[in-house]
């Protein structure tokens, strides 16, 4: 069991890598095209609309609900009433995200308001007019990329991770070819970074369609085989479980909103400062911790189905084992290199020192609450794999008003002292607000008994944060005073970057090996 999980979080960490290094190169272009402009920050804001509405609908609530009905579907129905279900689920989401894009794109003007009232309220800048002109193009993705999102849930839940992990290099490898090709052809270079986002949609949807042919569950809504009566019921609680996991399920996105709409009346820059360093702080989440979210969610769904209560804990603790394992080290390098880092990636063009400086704050800020994003990635399945989405709600509420009231009393201080970087104070705020969300949600699995700490928990953790500690320790040492960065080349910027993180693993790796932590530590035992 061990061994086919590891494989599978392999398999969809190694996709997400390449993802996220392409992701990296799109945002070295974007920084050296736009820095902290106004189109860029328009283009950011006309970017985080759809993507908001795609992790807090489809990746979010959708496939929450539709995986662990779809698993059930698939352990105790026959092919054609699992693939009627699949029809009928195609037909709910296509037809509802339809109706949503129409409505976006005619009322862009009034998610711009939304989302970044800052730039309505200061027409001067222009920069409102700019960004409702991307919306309209950007919108639309949100239908091919949720219908993006029902393929990968069917995929997942039949352990073909790759293609639906490979699909978000597509994104970007269309983004890099619109910053060098497109965008220079508009007198808005943002506006060919727009139709850029809407190409990649579609070319990920239709890098779908093969595998799901594959599998001979390629949906088809006006398909009438298997069982219409049961795939309409499994369609009524996947409908009645998205209902609540529409806010449970996207805290952390809600969290992100607020920080943009907030930032949208701080100083210029503030919002592009933000998403570098939120892209920074995403590439150990997303390699690691949504990878291992994305095949936890399916395996304890079926071990929920077949009523495995005791392979069902032990997976939740393996997990958690792989979080504390690789994202405390990681968020430590994050906090302890956030300088370094953005200066070696995005340092030159339009984004200055300057930038690099006050992208610094936030990102040290992003990577202080990067484990809690974590815990809520592979905690919350605990949760969505049993059909509850009322508890995670619950716990989303409190987070989430959490969050607000930290924005309050991190940012309006911030502002009223004069100081520099009050946007870090937004990034404070959601990781503190992650930490709440990610505490609840263990406890509340623990009062419902599907999680218990198995032996060998603590002196496994003790041994973890040393190692960490010490790495940090070595880590700091290298990297030394950040103006010593901005005087090096790319090139020298790049190659001491990675002498201080070859260095930072291999002494995380001695430290672990010297405190005795084994592999046997790390696998799944069933009592």
């Amino acid at each position: 069991m061990t061994r086919s999980l590891f494989k599978s979080v392999s398999v969809v960490s190694g996709m997400t890598l390449l993802s996220r290094i392409l992701g990296f190169t799109r945002d070295i272009l974007f920084a050296y095209v736009g820095g902290a402009s106004a189109f860029m920050a328009a283009f950011l804001v006309a970017f985080k609309i759809p993507n908001f509405l795609r992790r807090l609908f489809a990746e979010g609530a959708f496939s929450q609900a539709f995986v662990p009905v779809l698993s059930e579907y698939k352990e105790k129905h026959t092919h054609d009433e699992t693939r009627a279900l699949v029809d009928r689920a195609a037909l709910l989401l296509g037809g509802a995200v339809f109706v949503l894009t129409v409505v976006g794109v005619v009322a862009a003007p009034v998610f711009v308001i939304v989302f970044a009232p800052g730039f309505w309220m200061d027409a001067d800048a222009g920069t409102y007019a700019l960004a409702v002109e991307m919306l309209r193009w950007t919108f639309p993705y949100i239908l091919f990329i949720s219908l993006t999102a029902l393929a990968a849930g069917i995929l997942n839940t039949w352990g073909r991770f790759a293609p639906s992990a490979f699909t978000p290099v597509l994104l970007n490898l269309v983004l890099i070819a619109a910053t060098l090709w497109l965008a220079p052809r508009f007198e808005n270079p943002g506006l060919g970074l727009a139709i850029g986002v809407l190409i990649a949609g579609i070319l990920q949807l239709a890098f779908q369609v093969p595998f799901l042919m594959k599998l001979r569950l390629m949906p088809r809504p006006w398909r009438r085989t298997g069982d219409i009566a049961a795939a309409r019921e499994g369609v009524r609680r996947i409908g009645r479980l998205m209902l609540p996991a529409v806010f449970g399920s996207s805290v952390a996105q809600v969290n992100l909103l607020l920080d943009t709409i907030i930032a949208s009346f701080l100083v210029a820059g503030s919002i592009p400062w933000l998403y570098y360093s939120d892209r920074l702080m995403e590439f150990p989440l997303g390699v690691f911790g949504i990878a291992l979210a994305t095949v936890v969610l399916p395996r304890l769904s079926g071990q929920h189905a077949t009523a495995s209560r005791e392979a069902f804990a032990a997976t939740l603790d393996w997990s958690l084992r792989w979080v504390w394992l690789i994202i405390l080290p990681a968020a430590v390098g994050l906090f302890t290199l956030a300088g370094p880092l953005l200066a070696t990636l995005f340092e030159r063009g339009a984004f200055t020192a300057g930038d690099t400086t006050m992208a610094r704050l936030s990102l040290m800020a992003y990577a202080f609450g990067i484990l809690g994003f974590a815990l809520v990635k592979v905690l919350a399945p605990g949760f969505y794999a049993r059909q509850d989405m009322r508890t995670p709600v619950r716990i989303g509420i409190i987070a989430l008003c959490a969050n607000m009231a930290l924005n309050v009393l991190f940012v309006v201080p911030w502002v009223w002292s004069g100081l520099p970087g009050a946007h870090a104070g937004l990034a404070l705020a959601t990781s503190v607000a992650a930490f709440i969300n990610a505490g609840l949600l263990y406890l509340g699995l623990k009062r419902a008994g599907v999680l218990w700490m198995r032996p060998g928990w603590w002196p496994f953790l003790v041994r973890v944060v040393v190692a960490t500690a010490v790495m940090g320790v070595v880590v700091a040492w290298f990297a030394g005073p950040l103006m010593d960065w901005h005087a090096l080349e790319t090139m020298g910027r790049a190659l001491r970057l990675a002498g201080v993180i070859g260095a930072g693993i291999v002494v995380y790796a001695l430290a672990l090996a010297a405190l005795g932590v084994r592999p046997q530590a790390l696998r799944i035992a069933l009592p």
